[in-house]
């Protein structure tokens, strides 16, 4: 993704999604209520009073005793156009038609269950109005299911979560989000955007460059590993020029590779210091190895403690076997050096737009689009202190797989690196879609 690397790529599943699995061509073209289940008895409708459900047949029944002069004029299919025109006077009047519970859309990698807003859990307890922002940068790219919902919400800017609660739950129908085989839970992980020193150009201490792209990255399929660029001259030629800046740490630079975009304070040749970001700009295509498996695996660290500040302190007693550390992994980021006008904004992830933190995951787009408002129950690290929130999915991963399956973004300051490598917690997920509209679906790549 836009601004993730070894875990993260935002190409990673853009061009490779395909159709969902379980819908026909003509399905896939119909509105989303008609999906699955095609028997549309009763059309619930949501309004300031009491939810009730309106039968189409009720309303012909009605129609059915006006006067017998009117009736004798009217056929069963006027009867029934009147009805429909009579239902779509409800939704002008402030009622709005919702998904039934219990209907359900599939996608390619997951399941949704259309349910009711009571399921989610600690609803009325989220600061609503606070992932507001996080929404109107996703409404800045909306797909096209978002076009009419995202123009009212800019129009809105919700004062309170109470404001903000009613407008969500007037305009979207939430779904459960489930595996292919109806498995509800799954896995949140977390990143940040690391900060580190770096110098223009290299010296002593700081020697470990950083690259842009290659000229050949795109006509060298894959491209040379990790440790080819470290150790072979046609690699090494490739790279050469191509250098942006140099760290003092090589497990810096693996974070840079991992977390794939980062924010440096860079020294210029001639003193002067500047606030950069990297953002992601390709990778070698080759597969992200953890290299925390491989102490395991090594037998250096015990199964379930291979946080980074135990790699860190593995490396600092094994210099000698760093090289060995970092070659494990042969997939290799490169990056562009982007202004950092601002130093609140974070990085643009996979959908294009801003990272809010505590406000934005990275998913799996084959189970939950882009830009998709979610809602999530899970844990904050290492604690049974419950996360539950809106937060908009605007990230992926090549290590985001699944679907229930997120990667919270904590940001950048503070403890954001800590608790980002802490979080490993069991997760569940609701999307929430505008009412009414077929839901997204991937697109397979040609060829």
């Amino acid at each position: 993704m836009a601004c993730r690397g070894d875990e993260d790529s935002a190409r990673e599943f853009a061009d490779d999604a395909a159709p969902e699995a379980n819908a026909t061509v003509a399905q896939r073209a119909l509105p989303l209520e008609s999906r699955v289940r095609p028997d549309h008895g009763a059309l619930p409708v949501l309004s300031k009073s009491p939810v009730v459900a309106v039968q189409p047949s009720a309303l012909l029944v009605s129609l059915g005793r006006l006067p017998s002069i009117a009736s004798a004029c009217i056929t069963t299919r006027a009867r029934r156009s009147l009805a429909l025109a009579l239902l779509g006077a409800l939704v002008v009047a402030g009622c709005t038609p919702f998904q039934r519970t219990g209907d359900v859309v599939v996608r390619e990698q997951s399941r949704w269950v259309a349910t009711q807003w009571e399921e989610l859990p600690g609803w009325h307890n989220d600061d609503l109005h606070q992932a507001w922002p996080a929404l109107l940068r996703s409404c800045e790219r909306p797909a096209t299911a978002w076009v009419d919902v995202c123009a009212k919400a800019r129009r809105v800017g919700p004062r309170t979560d109470a404001q903000a609660r009613e407008w969500l739950v007037k305009h979207l129908q939430p779904y459960r989000v489930e595996s292919l085989q109806g498995a509800r839970e799954g896995l949140i992980t977390g990143y940040y955007e690391p900060s580190f020193d770096a110098r223009r150009q290299a010296d002593g201490r700081y020697r470990f460059a950083l690259y842009g792209a290659p000229a050949d990255l795109a006509t060298r399929k894959p491209y040379w590993t990790r440790r080819e660029i470290d150790e072979k001259s046609a690699a090494q030629k490739s790279v050469r020029g191509r250098e942006i800046v140099y760290l003092a740490d090589p497990l810096d630079a693996l974070v840079l590779h991992i977390q794939g975009s980062g924010r440096l304070r860079i020294t210029e040749p001639d003193g002067r210091e500047r606030l950069v970001r990297l953002a992601y700009a390709g990778n070698n295509g080759h597969t992200y190895q953890s290299v925390g498996r491989w102490l395991i695996d090594q037998g250096e660290l015990p199964a379930g403690q291979a946080s980074w500040p135990a790699i860190r302190e593995w490396a600092r007693k094994h210099p000698r076997r760093v090289q060995e550390l970092l070659w494990s992994n042969p997939r290799y980021v490169f990056f562009r050096e982007e202004a950092l006008p601002d130093p609140t904004s974070g990085p643009r992830g996979a959908q294009g737009v801003p990272l809010t933190p505590g406000r934005s995951i990275a998913v799996d787009p084959r189970s939950v689009p882009y830009g998709t408002p979610t809602w999530i129950a899970t844990t904050a690290p290492l604690s049974k202190k419950p996360l539950r929130r809106l937060v908009l999915a605007q990230d992926t991963g090549s290590a985001i797989v699944g679907a229930v399956r997120a990667d919270y973004f904590w940001g950048w300051d503070g403890d954001a690196a800590e608790q980002a490598g802490r979080m490993k917690q069991p997760l569940q997920v609701w999307a929430l879609w505008p009412r009414g509209q077929p839901v997204e679906t991937p697109k397979k790549r040609r060829g």
